[in-house]
């Protein structure tokens, strides 16, 4: 198994910076080794303990509770699965495995057969939305709604805007170290609202991983004819990655008439104060759906 670190230090920092994130998390949690048709996946267990399941995927090059802290406030209602998506920074197998077909689907059924989980909701961010609309596309009789926000897998922005400012940035950053280059990536990530811990993070893994380059597959309307749950899509307008406003015309016409969106003035990365809308918005859809 090829590692997707550059060396064994930098995985040591990245896996540090993982058990300091997890320290802020005001809960008990639990963690398995779910053996998988592609491997071992590293999956956190917290919330409430006889709560409804609910699965958390985290974002693509990223670790897995950074993207898992946006919601924290769903600890105390549900009983919360969140696995290191396998192939990506973390403590899961380093096997990548495709995002274009079927694959994350089979992959997230082993997980849910592992805890005796049917059908459930689930709640996906950026690159884990498109795992979702991966088992939306193959196995839609396991999702009982599902909640995308700033989600890969639907539509992309532009590539020119990526590349003038998200890409060229990143290769001086990697090139030198160049603070001010990570700083300019983080503030057009976020609306200049990045902690500092997310911005070392992805510093870190900028510079000692070798980052997944494919985004999940551009999901059609042909793969989710059968995929019929709730969904509540939320994005940003400043979104660099994926538009608001395109990714909503878009999912009106990938999803039934259960559709809800949220739009709100962000970045990929939510500031604080629109994390406290998100929260919002996502206990009043699964309250009403779950």
């Amino acid at each position: 198994m090829k590692s997707i670190y550059k060396n064994l230090a930098g995985k040591e920092k990245i896996l540090s910076q993982y058990e300091e994130y997890l320290s802020q998390f005001e809960s008990l949690i639990g963690r398995d080794y779910v053996k998988t048709r592609f491997g071992s996946t590293h999956v956190l267990k917290l919330g409430k303990e006889d709560g409804k399941p609910l699965f958390i995927f985290q974002g693509g090059n990223c670790i897995n509770p950074v993207t898992l802290s946006w919601f924290k406030g769903l600890l105390k209602e549900y009983k919360i699965y969140a696995p290191d998506t396998i192939g990506h920074p973390g403590y899961s197998d380093e096997t990548r495995i495709s995002a274009a077909d079927e694959s994350f689907a089979h992959w997230i059924q082993d997980i849910m057969d592992y805890y005796l989980i049917e059908k459930c909701a689930f709640i996906g961010p950026s690159y884990g939305g498109g795992i979702i609309l991966r088992l939306a596309a193959f196995s839609p009789e396991r999702v009982q709604c599902a909640v995308f926000v700033s989600p890969a897998g639907i539509i992309l922005g532009s590539k020119l805007e990526m590349i003038r400012k998200i890409l060229i940035p990143m290769l001086s950053y990697k090139m030198n170290g160049s603070a001010k280059s990570l700083k300019k990536i983080a503030n057009r990530m976020s609306l200049n609202s990045m902690s500092q811990l997310d911005e070392q993070i992805i510093g870190n893994i900028f510079k000692y991983t070798t980052l997944e380059q494919e985004m999940p597959k551009l999901t059609t309307t042909e793969e989710v004819k059968d995929y019929h749950a709730p969904t509540l899509v939320i994005a940003g307008t400043e979104d660099i990655f994926f538009p608001g406003e395109k990714i909503f015309q878009k999912a009106e016409g990938l999803f039934s008439q259960q559709l809800e969106i949220k739009s709100y003035q962000m970045g990929h990365f939510p500031s604080p104060e629109n994390l406290i809308k998100i929260d919002t918005d996502i206990r009043a859809f699964l309250k009403k759906h779950y």
